[in-house]
């Protein structure tokens, strides 16, 4: 294999177009931060945005703010914006609550729009919180059933009959990085008469989304990963079109009101995309959004997917020629086509080795059982951040620094 040296890889960080972007993000100067597909990087602006809000909004003008800083609209305008990023018109995404939450709305909104179906179809290898969420929908539905690709059946195409209502699928898979072929399975999906859900919380500022053009019927996803909102950032939700107005979800909270302020005893959901929030929404969060979405207004998405390929054919590259017999093992498609912008590699001592490539500088993450994940967000990383990161975990590899002591305990997050 033909090993790129390093003035190679220091031209290719020369002519890449999103390279200025990297300086709009508060970054540490020791580090390589290939995290950025768990907890994504903050901006300047996503800072300035947060102290505007919490020093002059709600310390200045208080209540007023609702009104005077566009509280209020917040999730409706923030929604549209990411909207562009995964390929839905207007009107269409608003920013609302957690993806836990919104997933609980979209898989019974589905459900209802197919009466008589009783049956959703989800991965096995899916993310735990959306199966726990369609489980959870499932003790609430007499006769309902949750069946798993990879557990009741190899795939999900053979799943599809004439009770199934609601298929809730990843878009990325969030431990190997795997890529759905979105278009061609939502065709298969309406094709039996079902409707798509689309999990994107590892596709959503990693690669171009077509959300309209798929056909997709409702998406979820989060803003704290590639999109940098910041620690419990609040999560978006999508609804087709041509399904609000009768798409009902069961969170019927004041803020999803057609008329909020009458304070009205009966509920009626808007009639758009609004029916989707719940209650009162964090707009301390949100206002950190608002600031982190800027940069991405003149981000051409076509760039960003092919830096991505560029960065993850790179890692891969440069990994498999210098780790070689070292015990690593890609669990990541080799086919870029079929990759989101994360590598995962296996090693039966993965646990130990990412603490130790922490330690070293280079901060990616673990998945159990045995699994070294690596996320590379295009705005902000550099070529030469791979090789770094490729040749720190060739050093711990064979100097075997992974089995000091003190990377043997585990803490309940990383």
């Amino acid at each position: 294999m033909t090993l790129f040296d390093r003035s190679e890889i220091e031209a290719m960080d020369a002519r890449d177009p999103l390279r200025g972007l990297r300086d709009a993000f508060v970054l540490a100067p020791d580090e390589v931060y290939l995290d950025g597909n768990s907890l994504g990087v903050p901006t300047h602006a996503a800072q300035a945005e947060l102290l505007r809000a919490a020093r002059d909004e709600w310390g200045g003008d208080l209540i007023r703010s609702w009104n005077k800083a566009g509280w209020f609209d917040l999730p409706v305008e923030l929604g549209d914006r990411i909207g562009r990023l995964i390929g839905a018109a207007p009107g269409q995404v608003v920013v609302s609550d957690t993806t836990s939450v919104n997933i609980y709305k979209a898989l019974h909104a589905a459900m209802a729009l197919r009466p008589g179906r009783r049956t959703i179809l989800a991965e096995g290898g899916s993310f735990p919180t959306d199966l726990y969420i369609a489980e959870g929908v499932v003790s609430t539905l007499p006769g309902a059933r949750l069946r798993l690709e990879g557990v009741d059946s190899p795939a999900i195409e053979q799943m599809l009959d004439g009770d199934v209502a609601a298929v809730l699928v990843n878009h990325v898979n969030y431990k190997t990085g795997a890529l759905r072929d979105m278009a061609a399975l939502t065709a298969r999906i309406h094709a039996a008469g079902a409707l798509a859900i689309w999990d994107l919380c590892h596709s959503a500022g990693a690669l171009p989304v077509e959300l309209d053009a798929a056909g997709a019927d409702f998406a979820v996803g989060c803003t704290y990963k590639y999109l940098n909102g910041g620690p419990g950032s609040p999560a978006f939700v999508y609804a087709a079109q041509r399904h609000l107005g009768q798409a009902r979800q069961p969170l019927s909270g004041w803020w999803g009101h057609a008329r909020p302020f009458a304070f009205e005893t009966g509920y009626e959901g808007d009639p758009g995309i609004r029916r989707f929030q719940c209650g009162t929404q964090p707009i301390l969060s949100m206002r950190a959004l608002q600031g982190a979405l800027a940069i991405w207004d003149g981000v051409d998405m076509a760039a960003l997917r092919a830096k991505s390929l560029a960065l993850t054919d790179l890692f891969i590259q440069q990994v498999e020629a210098r780790c070689a017999g070292l015990g690593l093992r890609l669990e990541s498609p080799r086919d870029g086509a079929r990759r989101g912008s994360q590598v995962a590699f296996g090693h039966d001592h993965a646990w130990q080795v990412m603490q130790a490539l922490i330690a070293g500088g280079v901060i990616g993450d673990f998945r159990a059982p045995a699994t070294l994940r690596f996320g590379f967000a295009p705005l902000y990383l550099r070529h030469m951040d791979v090789l770094r990161a490729a040749e720190t975990l060739e050093q711990v590899l064979k100097s075997e620094s992974w089995r000091d002591p003190r990377f043997a305990a585990r803490s309940a997050v990383t």
